[in-house]
């Protein structure tokens, strides 16, 4: 079984897409506006959210507009991970940030797309998504739910027992034609200590079912079966979704300490942070909440393996201080539990212990 479906209708759904990403631009440091092994990230402190997001995109329009002219529209892929707590998700103000810096520079459509654990189109809608359009005139602004898409390209990814299990992510992630632009939010987390744009895209990327596929199942749960698989299942995912990357922002206008990412209590950062490189934007972000980078185990796989750069030492912030707007954010209380990854295996056979 594949998270509630059978293989042999696994293999047979995914017949009709499998070349999708094929022919798509591989952008890896040397091309994608990198320079001698370093990588920018730009942040921006001020106390209007929009404003923040649109001004740290323009601290890094070097590096994003060569790429963006050769796009036929953008995507933008905000966190809906609730539906009900606006603290949990990108803020509308966040998507206007980001139409903002666009307006002047590229004048094609924009696609709001996500793929909500819960129900998509309801989240647009109750955290005022519909509005962002209007406000935008001249400009082809749509929301799509990548659930009802439907598209997909495949993945192997680990199970709880260490074995390979197949998983559909958006089609549209990988789309060549697309400038993909992450809109992820600052917070903590309750299984991988620490949630940024890395994690927003590897994890938003699974579908789950619709009513329109006469079943239920969610390639989302596949990526919950123990702390070790979460993090080199997220990291395998951002792998496979690296060359489609653009331009990220995470947004710590307000962020989320405690019990994220749903339950925690805000936080009045007030930062926006903005890169090319999706992992060096979430090294200044897990700087920003003061927390300690190692423990974060995906992002630190992405960095070994380099599909991006977290060391600190390596990458330029243009913009504020780190040393000016870094706060300690306290972290989820199960956090024992989750640097468990960081220790050996446990039970096994005394000769492979």
């Amino acid at each position: 079984m594949v998270c509630g479906v059978t293989r042999r209708g696994f293999l047979r759904l995914s017949a009709g897409v499998a070349g999708a990403a094929v022919a798509g631009p591989r952008l890896f440091a040397s091309e994608s506006g990198e320079t001698a092994g370093r990588s920018v990230v730009s942040l921006v402190h001020g106390e209007n959210r929009r404003r923040n997001v649109a001004e740290a995109l323009a601290l890094i329009e070097d590096q994003v507009l060569p790429v963006l002219r050769q796009k036929k529209y953008v995507l933008v892929k905000p966190n809906l991970t609730s539906l009900v707590q606006p603290l949990a998700v990108t803020d509308p103000d966040t998507i206007h940030g980001i139409i903002d810096f666009l307006e002047p520079r590229w004048r094609g459509p924009v696609v709001v797309a996500e793929a909500s654990a819960s129900n998509t189109l309801e989240g647009y809608e109750h955290f005022g998504y519909p509005k962002i359009a209007p406000e935008h005139k001249g400009r082809e602004v749509s929301l799509v739910d990548l659930n009802l898409e439907g598209r997909y390209e495949t993945l192997q990814i680990l199970d709880q027992h260490l074995h390979l299990q197949p998983v559909r992510l958006a089609a549209r992630l990988f789309d060549p034609d697309a400038y993909v632009i992450c809109s992820a939010a600052l917070k903590t987390h309750n299984a991988v200590v620490a949630t940024l744009s890395v994690k927003n895209m590897a994890l938003g990327a699974p579908l789950h079912s619709t009513p329109k596929d006469g079943g239920r199942w969610s390639d989302k749960r596949c990526y919950h079966v123990g702390v070790r698989q979460m993090h080199y299942n997220i990291f395998l995912t951002a792998q496979r979704m690296r060359p489609f990357w653009g331009a990220t922002v995470v947004d710590g206008f307000e962020g989320m300490e405690g019990n994220g990412p749903n339950s925690g209590l805000p936080v009045p950062s007030r930062v926006a942070v903005a890169s090319i490189d999706y992992v060096a934007a979430d090294r200044v972000g897990i700087e920003a909440m003061g927390l300690d980078a190692d423990w974060v185990g995906y992002l630190t796989y992405c960095g070994k393996a380099g599909v991006g750069r977290y060391d600190l030492g390596r990458i330029d912030v243009r913009g504020a201080r780190l040393a000016d707007v870094r706060r300690t954010y306290q972290l989820h209380r199960d956090i024992e539990r989750m640097l468990e990854w960081m220790g050996p295996m446990r039970d096994l056979p005394p000769n492979l212990g």
